[in-house]
């Protein structure tokens, strides 16, 4: 009689970006990085280009409007001038509405992809813009609208911090001007933490978007629910990605403004902004600049969409046991198999256009 076998313990399936299985903080940060890594066209590519795109957009438009504005300051009659000065501090700030506006969009419509590709790394698939184009069909207007509402609520945030403060040295004298300028401080100290928590729990709607293709209420309330018992954890992967990617751009741009102002003492060393070297030095500065500021915030895109996105891979698989699902839709043989349902669409998730019911409790 032969010796009695017993089963062996097998490691969880892992067919592309992590296994499929609850993730450690390490895991959700390190596969972060291996998404741009894996399919750098489609995500590092796309994030390069647009940050290129919104930077030449704003030079040209917030560059020309100043240019054309102010140069009319410089021609108007003396007694004509301040008014003239008026009109072209306008004419910039609304010109720079539209950079801000782009912002916004590219902005959004980057995270839901770089989410998507995200999640099917996650199911071993790597998939170029197109059919990341073709996964987010129908969900692309709902992720502007969240990510104009969240803009906005900031704007409104420190527009009431502002308003505080000029109030308070408007309408008071001595030390009243102090209480206000306190009472402002201490409004903006509220209102960044309230904004701390609400960005983290709210971290998650552009997965639930894309992903469960919910309506936004409905994404919001599904955001809420799955950070519910993991804000700490949810807050750390969010603060530690924002870090590094902050502490990287001024590790790489520090030395280059060492080096300009090395250069300018040497070659430019009166400072004469009619001088054709500090000129030619400044404007190289500055297009450095601009190239590293594309560069990181490229690589910051990614990196802050696909950290969501695996915390919101994480805590489904958590609370509802989705690897279950991800590792039956890769045994049947992914995007092959005809037939195949999404493994992130829960079979009662309220999707457009329908209306959705209320989020179930985790």
């Amino acid at each position: 009689m032969g010796p009695t076998q017993s089963a062996g313990w097998a490691p969880p399936p892992k067919p592309g970006l992590v296994p499929l299985r609850p993730l450690t903080f390490g895991e959700i940060l390190g596969a972060s990085f291996q998404v741009f890594r894996r399919n750098p066209r489609t995500t590092f590519g796309t994030a390069l280009l647009s940050q290129v795109v919104l930077l030449v957009v704003t030079v040209l438009i917030t560059g020309g409007s100043a240019f054309l504005a102010f140069g009319r300051v410089e021609q108007a009659l003396p007694r004509d001038r301040d008014a003239v000065l008026a009109g072209a501090v306008a004419i910039v700030a609304a010109s720079a509405l539209v950079p801000i506006a782009l912002q916004v969009i590219v902005t959004a419509l980057l995270q839901g992809l770089f989410v998507l590709e995200t999640a099917r790394q996650t199911l071993g698939e790597k998939l170029r813009l197109g059919g990341l184009w073709a996964l987010a069909k129908g969900r692309l207007g709902t992720l502007v609208g969240w990510s104009a509402l969240l803009t906005a609520a900031y704007v409104v945030a420190l527009a009431l911090v502002a308003g505080v403060v000029v109030v308070g040295v408007a309408v008071g004298t001595g030390p009243s001007i102090g209480i206000g300028i306190g009472v402002a401080v201490l409004l903006g100290l509220g209102l960044l933490v309230l904004g701390v928590w609400v960005t983290v729990k709210t971290s998650l709607v552009p997965s639930a978007i894309v992903l469960e293709r919910l309506a936004l209420g409905a994404a919001v309330r599904r955001s809420w629910s799955l950070t519910r018992t993991s804000f700490w954890r949810t807050f750390g992967v969010i603060a530690l990605v924002f870090l590094m990617v902050q502490i990287a751009s001024q590790v790489v741009a520090t030395p280059f403004s060492v080096l300009f102002s090395v250069l300018t003492g040497t070659l430019a060393p009166t400072g004469d902004v009619t001088d054709p070297t500090f000129v030619a030095l400044t404007a190289g500065t500055y297009a450095v600049t601009l190239g590293i500021t594309a560069v990181i915030g490229a690589i910051g895109s990614v990196l802050q969409a696909a950290s969501a996105g695996l915390v919101y891979i994480d805590r489904r698989i958590r609370t509802e046991g989705l690897d279950l699902e991800l590792v039956r839709y890769v045994e049947r043989g992914g995007r092959t198999a005809d037939g195949q349902p999404d493994p992130y669409r829960t079979p009662d998730a309220p999707v457009v256009p329908t209306r959705a019911p209320e989020a179930p409790r985790w």
